[in-house]
């Protein structure tokens, strides 16, 4: 009589993360330097890895930090990376260089987003770029910036090209719900906006073949107001801190003289 095999936690993450990477065992086993046979019995749960093993597999296939500690966590470890509030103490130095890098992109706006996309913080480019559209309805922090662009109360109604940019924002939490852990609130994210006015029904379904152009384009009108901005986001390519790597800067750069010179006299005094 056969003996079932069940797939551990462990094994199971493992499995998943080389399902995302797009990567056999086999593939694995040799960047891991381990044999296949080993992998194989780590994820059917013939085999109970060591921490370090956890952790070699994991930054083999770039698994994020906070995931790296849930594969810990599976395997019966302790996390190895910190999680620590941007608030906290401890991240005083990060919080100020984080608030030098907002300064020098003025004119153009930009803003710091954590993993679902919830903004922690603007400069204030950002800020008149959103008075200028809003008026006296500017929204207020929190705020989330995809939940900004997509809903018909948000930006949506000044995005000239609404459409693309919209199609790009989905595809991209596509993509990242696929590749974050059950805790995230991508997908719940996701799905709400997918469930907005005007979202074509076509959109839910991944189009993870789809190239993405080189920058996002935004391109905003109020009234005789034009503004074409393209955007560009920064990360921690070293960090090692869970709230430190998931961090994101999205800064909004003007694509043409005029736009250039709109961001310019915004912050200029009258």
């Amino acid at each position: 009589m056969n003996q079932q095999v069940t797939i551990s936690p462990v094994g199971r993450l493992l499995r998943h993360w080389r399902g995302i990477r797009r990567c056999s065992q086999l593939d694995l086993a040799l960047e891991a330097n381990v044999s296949a046979r080993h992998v194989s019995f780590i994820e059917t749960g013939r085999a109970r890895p060591s921490r370090e093993m956890v952790l070699q597999l994991a930054q083999v296939l770039d698994v994020p930090l906070r995931e790296q500690n849930a594969m810990l966590t599976a395997a019966g470890f302790a996390a190895q990376y910190h999680e620590t509030g941007l608030d906290e103490p401890e991240m005083a130095l990060i919080r100020g260089a984080l608030e030098q890098l907002l300064e020098a992109l003025e004119p153009a706006g930009a803003i710091v987003v954590d993993r679902n996309w919830d903004v922690m913080m603007t400069n204030r480019a950002m800020g008149r770029i959103l008075g200028l559209l809003f008026g006296d309805r500017s929204p207020q922090q929190p705020v989330n910036a995809h939940r900004l662009a997509m809903h018909p109360d948000g930006l949506r109604p000044f995005i000239v090209n609404w459409e693309e940019m919209a199609r790009h924002l989905i595809q991209r939490l596509h993509r990242e719900a696929l590749a974050s852990g059950p805790d995230s609130g991508i997908q719940a994210l996701l799905d709400e906006i997918l469930g907005y006015p005007g979202i074509p029904r076509e959109w839910s379904t991944p189009e993870l073949e789809r190239p993405a152009g080189p920058v996002l384009a935004l391109h905003l009108r109020k009234d005789a107001v034009d503004l074409r901005l393209f955007t560009t986001i920064t990360t921690f390519g070293t960090a090692q801190d869970v709230t430190l790597q998931e961090l994101r800067i999205e800064s909004f750069h003007p694509a043409d003289q005029p736009t250039a010179a709109i961001l310019r006299g915004l912050a200029t005094p009258s």
